[in-house]
């Protein structure tokens, strides 16, 4: 008896184990369950981010048609957003009609409650119309579930495009131009035939459905090729109606890409920003490989991919940054693929320059400098080299020096650019000169010393690419033209400063607002402040203009206790994009993301520690004002993912990471092949913030950055963080610069 007693009681108290352990299994949070799609939906000033429903970096994506969060009605419903940031094309509205062809659009736009968005699925209810609507995508195709009441009038679904759809049984397709030479064709199926098909004025078409049906499922393809081929996308991806199996292949597929990052620690608001962060990165590029073949706006004709995806739909000004560094990280093969992307659009451009906005219609040559060159030599020097470099070396060497410099121009080289190559400078007009000068954009101005300041990174990148291909003159040459953003420093004010083209400063320059809308006649986006730290390729010689580490030091810090000087509304009349701010540095803006830390080259790495945290704590949030400016589909928010890891590649082209402040007790990078780099941060907290010491595989670290060399085979660092700063650790160590030349 007391043996069966005793067998009794240990199954009773498995059974209550398994019990527990089933509780607390059923509230594990997948890294997926992280992501808020919202955060960030209601802007500072200028344009908000999306809650944007795809898989990653899918051709197929949707968000609500709306302007932002606080939008009170929906345009309709999404097929696809063919641009980031663009309207979607090919929305469509379902509503009921009473199938006269010659009445009003029965509905117009939509009021709405009870939407719920996860990167996989998406569902809105209609509420005055009392319609529940349903979705999930694939990668290029996507299914909708639509519930109609019972109603007087038949259900229809109104399409209201510019190109042309056509009926036959239960399809739908067509296409809508979305450039001059561009279409987006789309072939739908529904799983209830349309009684009616008929088109009403302004090309509006209209589908309706017998009385009777209160449930209506439609799935889609889309493709830039033909309709035959969206059908084709349809059939590969999505068989029957099942949009939960279809959510669910979605949830897995962005389980596996968020998980590449594994961090443990830290709040669940912690984890939610990282993770929603993370999932911003995966929305550029987009792969546009249907079959084997793509579609690309640079010829305007269909290729073969020969194996390879080809993707497109970046702003690489915004994304060289970080974003396409954490994709050499935890994708080394996707970022491959996207350079031998580009190298073909150069290929197949008129030009043969390398693209700096490359999107599904071609080159939108946004913003200055030729940033793609960062991309490949940052590439390149991390080991990621499955692509021909002599032809990416060409194609950017021909983007810096046969195409204008002219910020947001398509035209070649001409006197402006003559100037710069003489005299190493792009010349400002004086206050009061007219504009003389072809091609310079009426808003976007010359933009002198953004301008400056980009080039001399880029031929430094180029330097790099050509001492690689052993041309060892075009190396030196680019080298010394590395160089050139001493020629627009005023060691008067210790501030980079536009010159006009007989060598003057521009005189009574306030650095804070000068330069007219966005500062753009001097420099972009942002003020004076902002470019002054922006020589990415060397902050020691930036040290040295300055005049050493703490005149260095104290210049970062002045930055941060500068106030506007004027109402806020004066500044940001003037400088929207410079939001974010403590003081005259701006969070918002991709140029700042490198400034918190710079601390770590002038021997004062804890001031980096404590500025990240804080800029983390007081700009990124779990709420839907929690993301500062532009996020510019990854440019801003890999920063985030660098950040709350605990590092970040300051210089791309330098295979090197500087140190911050982790968030988490441990963040683990699969970077492939087996190998995980782990970031352990002992007593991490809000308050822990500061390294007391450090190993790296082991070995005792006192430098405030490592190598890609140290970590590319997987490693361990390990902090022991503190509530108060060790001002001794990381001091005699800067991370490198570029090579001096006196």
């Amino acid at each position: 008896m007391r043996t069966k007693r005793t067998f009794s009681v240990l199954i009773m108290t498995l059974a209550s184990l398994m019990s527990l352990y089933s509780q607390d299994n059923a509230t594990v949070r997948e890294p997926v369950d992280y992501v808020n799609p919202y955060i960030g939906n209601i802007s500072h000033i200028l344009v908000p981010t999306y809650p944007t429903v795809h898989l990653p970096n899918s051709m197929m994506r949707v968000y609500p048609v709306r302007p932002d969060f606080t939008g009170n009605r929906l345009g309709g419903l999404p097929l696809t957003v063919t641009n980031h940031r663009s309207v979607s094309a090919l929305n469509f509205m379902p509503g009921f009609h009473s199938g006269n062809t010659d009445g009003s659009l029965p509905v117009v736009s939509f009021s709405y409650d009870r939407e719920k968005v996860t990167p996989y699925r998406y569902s809105v209810y209609f509420d005055e119309t009392d319609i529940s609507v349903d979705y999930a995508p694939s990668h290029q195709s996507a299914v909708y579930s639509l519930d109609f009441p019972s109603s007087e009038n038949a259900p229809c679904l109104i399409f209201s495009i510019r190109g042309k759809l056509e009926a036959d049984g239960h399809v739908i397709s067509g296409f809508q131009p979305i450039g001059r030479a561009t279409n987006v064709y789309f072939y739908a199926e529904t799983d209830v035939a349309p009684a009616k098909t008929f088109v009403m004025e302004n090309n509006t078409f209209v589908a309706t459905y017998p009385a009777s049906t209160t449930k209506l499922r439609l799935r889609y393809g889309i493709s830039f090729i033909s309709v035959e081929q969206a059908k084709k996308n349809l059939e590969r991806e999505i068989q029957g109606y099942d949009i939960d199996a279809v959510a669910s292949a979605g949830r897995r597929i962005w389980n596996d890409a968020l998980g590449k990052i594994k961090v443990e620690g830290g709040t669940e608001n912690d984890k939610t920003i990282f993770y929603t962060s993370l999932y911003r990165v995966y929305e550029r590029p987009v792969m546009l490989s249907e079959d084997g073949r793509y579609y690309s706006g640079f010829d305007n004709k269909v290729h073969n991919d020969e194996g390879r995806p080809f993707y497109t739909d970046d702003w690489i000004w915004d994304t060289y940054r970080a974003a396409h560094p954490l994709r050499l990280l935890i994708n080394r093969q996707t970022e491959n693929d996207i350079i031998r992307s580009y190298i073909l659009m150069a290929e197949q451009s008129s030009t043969h320059w390398m693209p700096t906005f490359p999107g599904v219609q071609g080159d939108s040559r946004g913003m200055n400098s030729n940033h793609g060159v960062a991309m490949v030599a940052d590439a390149y020097v991390k080991g990621v080299r499955d692509f021909d470099l002599a032809k990416a070396y060409n194609a950017c060497k021909g983007a810096i020096e046969e195409r204008s410099l002219i910020p947001w121009s398509d035209i070649p080289a001409g006197e402006l650019d003559d100037f710069y190559k003489k005299n190493g400078y792009f010349p400002a007009l004086k206050p009061g000169e007219t504009e003389t000068v072809r091609g310079v954009h009426s808003w976007e101005k010359r933009q002198p010393v953004a301008v400056t300041l980009g080039t001399s990174y880029d031929h430094w990148c180029l330097s790099i690419l050509a001492k690689a291909l052993g041309k060892t003159d075009e190396a030196a040459r680019f080298l010394r033209c590395s160089y050139n953003f001493r020629n627009i420093f005023n060691p008067a004010t210790g501030f980079f400063h536009p010159k006009d083209k007989d060598g003057n400063f521009i005189a009574n320059l306030d650095y804070r607002i000068s330069g007219g809308p966005g500062a753009r006649d001097y420099y972009d986006e942002n003020n004076g402040y902002i470019y002054r730290w922006d020589v990415q390729h060397n902050i020691g010689d930036l040290i040295a203009l300055l005049g050493g580490n703490e005149a260095f030091t104290a210049a970062l810090e002045d930055m941060y206790n500068t106030p506007y000087g004027m109402s806020r509304w004066e500044f940001y009349n003037t400088l929207p994009d410079h939001t974010g701010n403590v003081g005259m540095f701006s969070m918002a803006n991709e140029p700042s993301l490198h400034i918190p830390y710079l601390y770590n080259y002038a021997g004062q790495p804890w001031r980096t520690q404590k500025r990240i945290r804080n800029l983390l704590e007081q700009w990124f949030r779990n709420d839907l004002m929690g993301v500062p400016g532009d996020e510019d589909g990854g440019g801003m928010t890999a920063f985030v993912v660098f950040s709350q890891m605990g590092f970040y590649p300051v210089t791309p082209g330098s295979p090197t990471y500087n140190i911050g402040s982790p968030v988490f007790n441990s963040a683990k990078v699969n970077l492939g092949d087996g190998a995980v780099f782990e970031i352990e941060a002992v007593n991490a907290s809000a308050d822990n913030k500061y390294i007391q010491s450090a190993t790296l595989n082991g070995t005792t670290w006192n430098k405030p950055w490592f190598s890609h060399d140290d970590i590319k085979n997987g490693g361990k660092l390990t902090l022991i963080m503190g509530a108060k700063p060790n001002k001794k650790w990381g001091v005699d160590n800067p991370p490198p610069s570029a090579e001096i030349i006196r």
